[in-house]
């Protein structure tokens, strides 16, 4: 270890980008065996280790960055695995370099241990060594949970629950399992089949499905309730926020996730009517996308990949101040998209459907109370951009949940996110939340971690209840 000093920084080999932005393959070849040992060897093994505080998950980093330096790759995704349900999928889509890595202590000039690749490794070896094993469950506690989506929190909850012997069932209004993770992140970033590579062991360890039910309309949750000892919310949130500016009710002005969801449609093989027809599908046509957020960064990369005529992100404050990766941004840049910092829209023109933005042209200014940086408009500064197609990137938040489950008693915060006590339960007895539909958007290692959590408050109550009734 310490081999910092003597050892560069290297991450696995990226496709040129005039190569990958031809097709929706990951872009980054995975290390190989002895790359990856070098590069974990760069760890300083620090007696306080900052990658992992600043994991969700608290991952033990140190440790099996260590031991993937050593070849010991079985004990190394033992460990790995112990804390993090998918290190497989944090390992591709985790914004490493605002996270474990950009918090790693090596001194500056030498560059952090590439955290997520090495991990990304781990996982794609213990794999293809047959060392990932489904669930086996010693003794069933005849308990049973109804989890409510099938997202990174869903799907983490259901995982820890079954290692506990619960029965659990996995509801979800769409056709395959995986939420976000299927339908949300393009395939560049995410390969499908391994979303349906853990859908497939978690079967194998006995977590059934009851894909296109949604709660609400499918079934009620009150008959969810009545056919399990618990029920965890895990549905995310999807309500794209609006701009509320003049034109944004014309033609071809699309949330990210519509956008997104036909574009992952289209490359799993499902007829799409509006990606056929040309509505949803960003060829030949000039693309704008508004937001600065990973979300803008997937939808940028997609377009180009579409085969966009050229693509343009707007992001009202500047480069340092962007909320997505870093990483992302450079890697879109490199794929030809060029972005507007401290550029606002103003209003959209066009007859039936868009066909220019006007934007504004910002300034920073004071940090708000949260420590952001504020923007302010410049008076008379004002910008046009010739678009055909605009994607609004600007975050999500919830649906009136209680109207569209039906149940009324289920009590919200301010920010229309459900409300819930310590124990993840909310207002409702034995309803329990967890994830996006409480926190808020956020990323999938926050909903992996929230699903974990809330999975052993389920368990430490249901327990209780067995130990009462004995």
């Amino acid at each position: 270890m310490l081999r910092f000093t003597t050892t560069e920084q290297a991450y696995p080999q990226t496709r040129d980008a005039s190569a990958r932005k031809l097709d929706f393959n990951e872009i980054s070849s995975p290390f190989n065996a002895a790359d990856a040992a070098t590069q974990a060897s760069r760890c300083s093994q620090c007696g306080v280790p900052f990658c992992q505080i600043h994991c969700p998950l608290s991952n033990n980093i140190p440790d099996w960055l260590k031991l993937a330096a050593a070849g010991r790759l079985q004990e190394a995704y033992a460990i790995s695995s112990a804390t993090n349900s998918f290190p497989e999928i944090c390992g591709r889509i985790c914004p490493q370099d605002k996270l474990c890595e950009g918090n790693c202590v090596i001194e500056k000039g030498f560059g952090s241990v590439t955290i997520g690749a090495v991990e990304k490794h781990i996982t794609e070896t213990a794999f293809a060594e047959g060392w990932v094993k489904p669930v086996k469950v010693t003794r069933e506690t005849g308990r049973s949970i109804g989890i409510i989506g099938s997202g990174p929190a869903g799907l983490a909850a259901a995982d820890m629950l079954r290692r506990q012997g619960h029965s659990v069932t996995v509801y979800d209004r769409y056709d395959r399992a995986g939420g976000l993770m299927i339908y949300g992140i393009p395939n560049f970033k995410l390969d499908k089949n391994i979303v349906a590579r853990r859908e497939k062991l978690l079967k194998a360890g006995g977590v059934k499905f009851q894909l296109n039910t949604q709660v609400g309309v499918t079934i009620t949750l009150d008959a969810l309730r009545a056919r399990h000892d618990a029920v965890l919310i895990a549905t995310g949130v999807y309500k794209a926020r609006e701009l509320g500016i003049a034109g944004d009710n014309l033609q071809h002005i699309f949330p990210a996730m519509e956008y997104l969801t036909a574009s992952n449609r289209k490359g799993l093989g499902d007829a799409v009517p509006a990606f056929d027809s040309g509505v949803l599908n960003a060829h030949g046509k000039r693309v704008v996308v508004i937001g600065g957020g990973d979300t803008a960064m997937d939808c940028v990369r997609t377009a180009v990949r579409q085969g966009a005529a050229s693509v343009t992100c707007l992001y009202r404050r500047d480069r340092a101040n962007m909320p997505g990766s870093a990483r992302e941004v450079k890697h879109a840049e490199a794929e030809g998209v060029v972005f507007e910092w401290l550029a606002s829209p103003q209003q959209f023109t066009g007859d039936a459907a868009v066909k220019a933005v006007t934007v504004q042209r910002m300034r920073l200014s004071a940090a708000d109370e949260a420590g952001r940086i504020s923007v302010e408009a410049i008076e008379g500064d004002t910008t046009t951009r010739e678009a055909d197609m605009v994607i609004k990137a600007l975050g999500y938040d919830a649906d009136d949940v209680p109207a569209l489950f039906g149940a009324p008693e289920l009590r919200v915060s301010s920010y229309g996110t459900l409300a819930i006590d310590r124990q993840f339960m909310t207002s409702l007895p034995n309803v329990y939340a967890a994830g996006d539909i409480v926190r808020g958007a956020s990323l999938v290692v926050w909903a992996i971690k929230d699903g974990r959590d809330a999975a052993m408050a389920i368990h430490a109550r249901l327990m209780s209840e067995v130990q009462r009734v004995a």
